[in-house]
């Protein structure tokens, strides 16, 4: 029964449910009540408001500063996208408190384009996740998780950050909540003139153009209706422009607007042995290009997302556990000046997962999973995770799992050049996560292995203009590893959290190593704080990165190191002030080529918590 009373706690959209209690007490509802479930079984790197703070221009610096994926960004702040496990783009999937967000029209998540605050915990997880979270979910998956707290009172707090190249960002949240209810609202504003130099051999790059804003709101409730049923609501807005940086003072200016809505209701039953999760939500995601700054729009589309989605879990027996997802979609787009007219698609799917816990150090888990896709023939998934904990110092785990990647409408409907005939790509995927502790010691190693067949790819074509086709095959292998160490003397408290990955993407065809696919990367965060008084230092270190399909070493990125460190103190444990060097080494470096990022910059922050 201890293992049974364990796992309903860990199930449960209620963070605090113990079922030896008649009432929960200082509960919370977690939204992607999946991820709980998740984590029994794989490696997942949580990142908290917190450590936001220490990054906060956008989530592309975020992600390229605390995460192993490497960050393609076309100038600070303007287009940017992720490449995990030496994956493309479309092959990493963005999930808002359990909803798959990648565009439609793209097919991926445009980083920058993705608000950074006003989320409770940005979860990463690395592999296949396709029978839980749909397509795009090959390389990995990044979670912007919100929850709601019951039991709390009111709580508000309010953060202000002022730095280098006229850069502004405002960040305040409020809270209230008591035994039945919960509501929680945050705003965020960011505005920079970007205008940065960077100085290497010689010459000078400014970063013309690059000015960027984004506003975003984000709104959550939560009622419980009775004592083990919930209805909560999550709601959020969206409004960025990016001016897109030119080489000359005198060359055409352009920018890109975008606004997205994302609106999610749930309705939750929880009991001792079942608990079912009812979501229903509408997304809308909205973009226009500008040619010219001054003209009207050039190109734009309109993307509207209908999505049903239950989730039921039993436990048969108190070591077998049975979890039922059912999920239908209608995926609406218009374009302007792209060729695709009024668009639709519809898709369903149907997984089933059984969890099997023999003892507590030995668990099972398989899973299984139909798409649907309208006009698309989909392949069946599978997964299958099997943790074990055989001594005090070392865990291993097992993954194994089959995940797939529709063709966008881009790929599909773009005049001239998409393509009715496209196949989903697929991709089969096997992990092994080797933990071991010791101390205030931990290393996981994890191993991995992956191949896509069918990859999508933009060719030129004998008519004069590209087009999308099914081309070749990717093998994938190469070794990610993590280290964290915490520790306390006294009044002085340490932590420290690093990874490297080794990273080898090989198209079957020319056996050459995909583009913007670094073979190296590591990075390091190490906290330190005595009192009021908290210093932190970050570093990351990218290895050479080829730009071209035929590895040619001269168009290459140089490998580079960027370091960044602050320092703040909170008094009375509400007044937070801050200062913060970015690039301290003041390194010239590009994630893309002809884009170099900043060298030193600076910010100063201040926070209240009420």
């Amino acid at each position: 029964m201890d293992i049974k009373r364990s796992l309903v706690l860990l199930f449960s959209s209620y963070g605090s449910f113990l079922l030896a209690q008649e009432k929960s007490i200082d509960t919370v509802y977690i939204f992607d009540n999946q991820m709980n479930r998740v984590k029994l079984f794989h490696k997942v790197n949580t990142i908290t408001p917190k450590d936001v703070e220490k990054n906060p221009t956008n989530l592309s610096e975020l992600l390229r500063f605390q995460s192993q994926i490497y960050i393609k960004e076309n100038g600070r702040g303007a287009v940017s996208s992720p490449s995990f496990r030496g994956t493309s783009a479309g092959h990493t999937a963005f999930v808002w408190n359990g909803i798959n967000i990648n565009s439609n029209f793209l097919g991926q998540g445009d980083v920058n384009n993705i608000a950074l605050f006003g989320y409770d915990q940005l979860e990463i997880k690395a592999g296949g996740g396709s029978v839980l979270y749909g397509s795009s979910a090959i390389g990995g998956s990044i979670h912007l998780n919100n929850n709601l707290e019951f039991n709390k009172g009111f709580g508000a707090s309010l953060y202000s950050e002022a730095a280098s190249f006229n850069t502004y960002n405002n960040y305040v949240k409020a809270s209230f909540s008591n035994d039945k209810f919960s509501f929680k609202a945050s705003g965020n504003y960011s505005i920079s003139e970007n205008d940065y130099e960077v100085k290497d051999k010689g010459n000078t790059y400014l970063n013309r153009n690059g000015k960027y804003h984004n506003t975003t709101v984000n709104i959550g409730a939560s009622y419980k209706i009775a004592s083990h049923q919930t209805i909560s609501w999550q709601n959020q807005m969206y409004d960025g422009v990016q001016h897109y940086p030119i080489f000359v003072e005198n060359g055409n200016k352009t920018k890109y607007s975008t606004q997205t809505l994302r609106s999610l209701i749930a309705w939750d039953i929880n009991h001792n042995n079942f608990a079912n999760s009812l979501k229903a939500a509408y997304t809308e995601d909205n973009f226009q290009y500008f040619g010219d700054i001054d003209k009207p729009k050039s190109s734009g589309a309109e993307g509207k997302n209908y999505i049903f989605k239950n989730d039921f879990n039993y436990f048969i027996t108190p070591k077998i556990n049975v979890n039922i997802i059912g999920e239908f979609q209608i995926n609406k787009g218009e374009g302007y000046s792209s060729g695709i007219g009024n668009v639709s698609r519809n898709i369903g799917s149907v997984s089933s997962i059984l969890r099997y816990f023999t003892t507590k150090d030995l668990r099972f888990e398989a899973g299984v999973k139909k798409d649907f896709v309208e006009d698309i023939t989909s392949p069946v998934l599978y997964s299958f995770s099997g943790k074990w904990h055989p001594l005090s110092w070392y865990n291993v785990g097992l993954n194994v799992s089959k995940n797939f990647k529709y063709p966008s409408f881009n790929d599909l409907y773009w005049q001239p050049g998409g393509n009715l005939d496209l196949r989903p790509e697929t991709s089969t995927n096997l992990d092994m996560d080797h933990e071991f502790s010791t101390g205030n010691f931990k290393i996981v190693l994890s191993p991995y292995y992956m191949d896509i067949t069918d990859y999508i790819s933009w060719l030129p074509t004998v008519y004069g203009y590209w087009s999308a086709f099914n081309t070749y095959k990717v093998k994938l292998y190469g070794l990610e590893s993590h280290l964290t160490f915490t520790k306390n003397f006294g009044k002085h408290y340490f932590t420290l959290n690093a990874g490297y990955t080794y990273s080898k993407s090989i198209n079957q065809e020319t056996k050459k190593q995909l583009m913007y696919v670094p073979l190296h990367k590591a990075v390091g965060n190490l906290d330190y704080e005595y009192g009021f008084i908290k210093v932190f230092a970050q570093g990351m270190f990218n290895g050479l990165t080829y730009t071209t399909s035929d590895e040619k070493r001269s168009d290459a990125l140089d490998p580079y190191f960027v370091l960044n460190a602050g320092i703040a103190g909170t008094i009375a444990k509400r007044y937070t002030l801050g200062f913060k060097v970015n690039n301290i080494l003041n390194t010239v470096y590009k994630t893309v080529a002809y884009y170099p990022l900043p060298q030193r910059n600076y910010s100063l922050y201040a926070s209240i918590n009420f």
